[in-house]
């Protein structure tokens, strides 16, 4: 019998400190690998933290040296591993939030925020998405943040074949409620599984509201953390049954 496990990772951030937080995601990967998953979301923007007036200073090229630990612990664990940077694009002329994805083959690839919330182009720039992700025999589309806001995103993702909407994001205590209904309602109109990976804690101002989760096909969720803090939310699916466990982060 088959059966795919999927990820969240719900992370508090160090502001800016790119080589602390790669040491954090690779206990997260670890435990994660540990644990059987296959697929494994990051928050939006999770190397450094939602800092725009920092984000042109750390912003880099997908094959910057400090992700290499990133991609050989991917490739060792055979774990589609989904991380959020600020990256450059071209010469460095424009700055995208993107999400970087580490693959079980050793290669990285990119998906970049195709829609901004208001002021972030004072910073960064719109970016073209990306290709679908595969696990299995489950085809598994990319979103970050504003993107989900767009429904014409998650219509397009599924038009394209999407069977899994995973979305990484920083979602306010004051804006959970609104945004949680938006993604469970995509899982409810289309048929897909919903996978939310949000911060653990405070980033760039923002009082995150932690809460991450994971919704079925039908909408319904699956499970949520309950709070913020740093932990796994981990699902697996056999069949057309679904377990699912909130593990803290050690």
């Amino acid at each position: 019998m088959s059966m795919t496990t999927y990820a969240v990772a719900q992370m508090a951030v160090t502001a800016g400190d790119v080589q602390a937080n790669v040491q954090k995601h690779l206990r997260f990967m670890r435990h994660a690998a540990e644990r059987g998953v296959q697929f494994l979301l990051f928050p939006e923007l999770s190397l450094t933290g939602y800092e725009p007036a920092l984000a042109r200073e750390l912003a880099m090229n997908a094959d910057d040296p400090r992700l290499q630990p990133l991609r050989d612990a991917a490739m060792q664990s055979a774990m589609l591993t989904v991380v959020g940077a600020p990256l450059l694009a071209g010469e460095g002329a424009d700055v995208l939030i993107a999400a970087l994805i580490f693959g079980a083959d050793g290669r990285t690839a990119t998906y970049t925020k195709q829609h901004l919330h208001p002021g972030e182009e004072a910073v960064f720039s719109a970016g073209t998405g990306g290709a679908m992700l595969s696990v299995d025999t489950q085809q598994i589309a990319l979103a970050v943040c504003a993107d989900f806001s767009h429904a014409s995103h998650a219509l397009e993702a599924v038009r394209n074949g999407a069977q899994v909407y995973a979305a990484s994001v920083l979602i306010s205590r004051k804006g959970y409620s609104a945004d949680a209904q938006v993604l469970a309602g995509y899982a409810r109109e289309h048929g897909v599984v919903v996978l939310m990976a949000n911060h653990g804690g405070p980033t760039g101002g923002w009082l995150s509201a932690g809460r991450s989760a994971i919704w079925g096909a039908d909408g319904e969720q699956i499970k949520a953390v309950a709070g913020e803090g740093d932990c796994l939310l981990i699902a697996t699916r056999s069949a057309a049954h679904w377990s699912a466990v909130v593990e803290p982060l050690i």
